[in-house]
């Protein structure tokens, strides 16, 4: 498989590269966001919060980080007790980025840690859809790096 240079020097293959690079797009929206968009729903349709997104975010990545270690899914569960804290979202989002990057570094890849990985992908980037929406529905600004990424 081809590998890339990746965070400090690094080489990775191109999915650990993709999910880190999901992860940052993430954290980057949730950091540009003021804490009291993290209450906000999109109005007139069955939502969630912005915040609930979070909660959801993170704990599809301690549940996929879970079962990458199991060979096996467990559940899912969720240790964000604050989605609409800021701190606590972004502390979250950057404690689980770094356990699934470090597990991902130090794990020979198997069949079963990559399709939970790409799992966990494609269920990061649908969640970059929902905000997208998110952030039109309440006329929110978007941060640079998604600009460059998705043209919002």
């Amino acid at each position: 498989m081809l590998n890339i240079i990746g965070i400090g020097g690094q080489v990775m293959n191109p999915v650990h590269s993709r999910v880190l690079r999901a992860f940052q797009l993430t954290y980057d929206f949730y950091k540009h966001l003021p804490e009291s968009s993290l209450q906000r729903k999109i109005a007139d349709v069955p939502s969630n919060t912005i915040g609930e997104q979070a909660y959801c975010i993170v704990g599809a990545r301690e549940s996929y980080l879970q079962a990458m270690r199991n060979g096996a899914w467990a559940g899912f569960s969720c240790s964000l007790e604050e989605p609409e804290v800021k701190k606590a979202v972004l502390a979250k989002l950057e404690e689980t980025k770094n356990n699934i990057h470090t597990f991902l570094q130090e794990t020979i890849e198997d069949p079963s840690t990559l399709n939970f990985t790409l799992d966990l992908l494609e269920h990061e980037i649908q969640h970059h859809g929902q905000l997208i929406r998110f952030g039109y529905a309440n006329t929110l600004s978007f941060p640079q790096t998604w600009h460059e990424r998705y043209t919002v």
